[in-house]
């Protein structure tokens, strides 16, 4: 009985994931890999900070107030841009020299850079989508939303956000290198090696993805149930409320293709990064965890082609509104695109821009 008990007993020892090859910082990929890995990720992060800096840059130049939808829309462009170049160089360096250059303090830095303005992108996303709700599906709770209620809800992503980031460098979790060497994240792995790591794998995957995912697909459901159920209320109305209610699609519409566009991206890493945690060592071959990462990486560059879309679809759009813009003597050429907005947000005889 004594024997089997000592048989049985003992458990494993734990090695972390990055010292089971040797040198955590050495890339498994092959130069070539690694070149092109740069290359992408080169385009990805031009691409993403000049799209997002546009965005920054125009806010930066309009001499009005920033209204609660234009609000959203900068901030969101604030974490992509950042995300874009915190983190571009440090990946395209260390994978064109096919090893982790910056050591372990930068492992960190990386890690809770990429981690901070992911997080805060996807929570802004989710305050959207129930101002989105709000303002579509319960019109009497979405008009009294005001910019007073939009810096606190700002205030609240950046402090969700940073709290989260933070708790892997007091204690609660850490930062590794990524399984193929030239890049660093949330140390997943943790959960294979203790109770303390369980809980802080299920509490990012909880309150970071489950709950903010959750809420964004439930508010967009039931947008469209209510336009769905709506339709022919509104087709009793006059123009210029149908023109109102057309604005709030679009608006949605822009909102959704931004969500939808960001959980794409994500969503393949979030599931690679779970079975890597809780699935057997090396359960995901090396170069199948490359895929998903990148495309992550690649998020923040969707937001600004979303915009350039809908502002090419409007300018060659012959609408009636279109036409009423068009006579306007103050019209402008140049846009600014938000993704939120309310049904009091209609623009005046002169603005020079459309809220989309």
């Amino acid at each position: 009985m004594a024997v089997m008990e000592n048989e049985t007993w003992p458990r494993p020892t734990y090695v972390p994931h990055y010292l089971l090859h040797g040198d955590p910082f050495a890339s498994r990929l092959s130069k070539e890999a690694d070149i092109v890995a740069a290359f992408y990720i080169c385009i990805i992060g031009i691409m993403s900070a000049t799209g997002n800096g546009y965005v920054i840059y125009m806010t930066i130049r309009r001499k009005t107030k920033l209204k609660p939808p234009e609000l959203m829309t900068v901030n969101l462009a604030i974490f992509d841009f950042s995300i874009s170049v915190t983190g571009k160089p440090f990946f395209v360096v260390s994978s064109f020299s096919h090893r982790w250059l910056f050591g372990w303090e930068g492992c960190r830095f990386y890690g809770w850079a990429g981690f901070f303005f992911g997080c805060g992108s996807l929570t802004t996303m989710t305050v959207v989508s129930l101002d989105r709700y709000l303002k579509i599906c319960h019109l009497r709770y979405g008009t009294w939303l005001k910019r007073h209620h939009a810096f606190l809800c700002l205030a609240f992503v950046w402090l969700y956000a940073a709290f989260w980031a933070t708790m892997p460098l007091i204690g609660w979790g850490s930062y590794a290198p990524e399984p193929f060497g030239t890049s660093c994240t949330l140390d997943w792995w943790l959960a294979q090696a203790s109770v303390s790591g369980q809980t802080f794998v299920m509490a990012i995957l909880f309150f970071c993805l489950i709950i903010p995912t959750g809420i964004i697909v439930f508010s967009y459901v039931m947008i469209i149930y209510k336009v769905k159920s709506s339709a022919k209320e509104i087709s009793h109305f006059d123009a210029r409320i149908k023109n109102s209610h057309n604005l709030e699609i679009k608006l949605t519409k822009v909102a959704m293709l931004i969500c939808a566009g960001f959980l794409i991206a994500w969503i393949p890493y979030a599931v690679v990064s779970v079975v890597s945690a809780f699935g057997e060592p090396d359960s995901v071959p090396i170069p199948v965890s490359v895929v998903p990462t990148l495309l992550a990486k690649s998020a923040a560059m969707y937001n600004p082609i979303i915009y350039q879309v809908i502002d090419l679809k409007t300018t060659c759009a012959k609408s009636s509104c279109f036409k009423v813009l068009k006579k306007r003597r103050n019209f402008q050429k140049s846009r600014f695109y938000t993704i939120s907005g309310s049904l009091k947000d209609r623009p005046s005889t002169n603005e020079a821009h459309v809220e989309m």
